[in-house]
């Protein structure tokens, strides 16, 4: 281990003058990767990412485009990779691989990545499933009704159950009457929209075991934190998916994990690539509660980087929270490209050495950035012109037969590997309709007795005493009032869901 690991800061960049470090202890504080295509982006998110993971600090990346596996990989020095250390004056260079998990939404390329419908709310799923206004309003009815009945919503099944409930005439004159008027073309508009998710793979990604978040959380044995490399190639096609996938997790670090101030080492350091697809068509709302949890969840020990190609991308106030930044050039060929330019240039501490910012942009090569990192204190090192070091990984893709080894290796992979289908608001549902006797019922699951089970009842006192034990098709039963009772008091994840997410619950406020 170096002496500058050891200080708590690993090398970025190498300029003119003083060469440019990451400082663990500023790790939370935030910050951004842009420039345009080809111009380094992804060798210079790798750099930061291998840093903290040196650090100490585990690391969450999506990787859109393949090449990220490469982290799990030592780089191999060819005559390209030589001519870059003796530019930049490295005199040693040791390649190393980093400790990798590889997860993906669809099994394939990793450790499936799964939510419960009711950990991800009707917040997000709204936005998911691109929904307006009023088909949001009836969306959080649905999800309150089953809260409220003890029904479990796990994957896409159990919602789809719960629409259905809420579609048949009598339930829907009920629920209205409860939580709100819910109409048969909000309904049928949602269910619409279920399905295009449904094609679109979105199914894959609901369902058990879900996601510990403690699981991204890791440190090796020697002490590196572990990269955790979402496979989004596939993912990136379904924008939506993609980002309602990063704001989730978001929020539920926010949820979920502790306030602890400025540490010396982060607990977690999140990559969001692609970074303007969390922002576009996000409802004003929704973005006024990112934007707050991004500020926020510097307290939890949680650095968020953004990559993406203009700076703009992201909202002027969270591009005030970025206190470590890497710019790589911007060609200024039209209007828009014009201003992000002028955007970049303002977000840096000014530099007499380095000239006009706005024209140093446009003159970058490519690995060259203007680069500017917090130091002692927390001020801003004023912007320089420099170099980005080489990682000591590989830079590019890797075979199917490297990816298997890694994976083989996982301490995770029997925790996640295999999916969970246990009883929810599908079954539960399907059997109060009889469509499926094999499914037990909420009776039956409660310690109950099924409607199947019920004593032939007599007319009179007889019929009216086993109508109030039992229930009738119209009306439930004392025995199943006290079984959804228990249920609702008892069942695993209802207290949580009840949360919804900090950004459903946010929004509530």
């Amino acid at each position: 281990m170096t002496n500058d690991i050891l200080l708590g800061k690993s090398q970025l960049a190498k300029s003119q003058t003083p060469d440019i470090f990451l400082r663990a202890k500023y790790g939370n504080r935030h910050g951004m990767i842009a420039g345009a295509t080809g111009t380094g982006k992804s060798v210079s998110l790798m750099v930061m990412a291998e840093g903290f993971s040196k650090l100490g600090v585990p690391v969450f990346l999506a990787d859109v485009k393949g090449d990220l596996a490469g982290m799990s990989q030592a780089a191999v020095v060819n005559d390209k990779l030589q001519a870059r250390l003796d530019k930049l004056g490295v005199a040693t260079f040791a390649p190393s691989a980093n400790p990798v998990i590889f997860w993906d939404i669809y099994g394939k390329l990793g450790h499936p990545v799964r939510a419960t419908v009711s950990e991800m709310g009707p917040t997000l799923f709204a936005r998911l499933l691109e929904l307006n206004d009023v088909q949001s309003g009836v969306l959080e009815i649905v999800f309150k009704a089953a809260d409220d009945h003890g029904w479990l919503l796990l994957d896409l099944k159990d919602l789809r159950a719960m629409l259905n409930f809420a579609a048949d005439k009598e339930h829907a004159k009920e629920l209205s009457a409860q939580y709100g008027l819910i109409s048969p073309t909000s309904i049928a508009a949602i269910q619409r929209a279920l399905l295009q998710l449904e094609n679109a793979g979105g199914d894959a990604f609901f369902g058990e075991p879900a996601l510990d978040l403690a699981d991204f959380m890791r440190v090796g044995l020697d002490g590196r934190g572990i990269v955790n490399i979402l496979a989004a190639d596939q993912l990136i096609l379904k924008p939506m998916l993609y980002s309602t996938f990063l704001l989730w997790l978001l929020s539920e670090l926010f949820e979920k994990l502790p306030e602890v101030g400025d540490l010396d080492v982060p607990k977690l350091v999140f990559f969001f690539d692609e970074a303007h697809l969390l922002f576009d068509d996000c409802p004003p709302a929704l973005q006024k509660r990112v934007e707050q949890v991004v500020r926020l969840i510097r307290s939890k020990g949680v650095g968020v980087y953004f990559c993406s190609q203009n700076p703009d991308d992201a909202p002027d106030v969270i591009l005030g929270q970025l206190g470590n930044r890497v710019q790589h050039a911007l060609r200024a060929f039209t209007p828009r490209d014009q201003k992000a330019v002028n955007a970049a240039a303002q977000t840096f501490a000014p530099n007499p050495l380095v000239g006009d910012i706005t024209q140093v942009i446009s003159q970058l090569g490519v690995g060259e950035a203007l680069v500017s990192t917090l130091q002692e204190g927390g001020v801003p090192l004023p912007v320089e012109r420099a170099l980005i070091v080489p990682p000591t990984c590989r830079i590019g893709t890797i075979s199917d037969a490297e990816r298997a080894t890694i994976r083989s290796r996982s301490p995770v992979g029997g925790k996640y590997d295999t999916a969970i289908d246990r009883e929810s608001a599908y079954e539960i549902l399907t059997q109060r309709t009889g469509s499926t006797a094999s499914v037990p019922s909420i009776d039956n699951r409660a310690g109950g007795t099924s409607p199947a089970q019920q004593p032939a009842a007599s007319s009179g006192w007889s019929k009216a005493i086993s109508d109030a034990v039992f229930g009738t098709t119209r009306r439930q039963g004392m025995i199943e009032t006290m079984a959804k009772s228990a249920i609702r008091s008892g069942g695993s994840r209802i207290g949580t869901s009840l949360v919804r997410g900090v950004l459903g619950s946010l929004l509530r406020k």
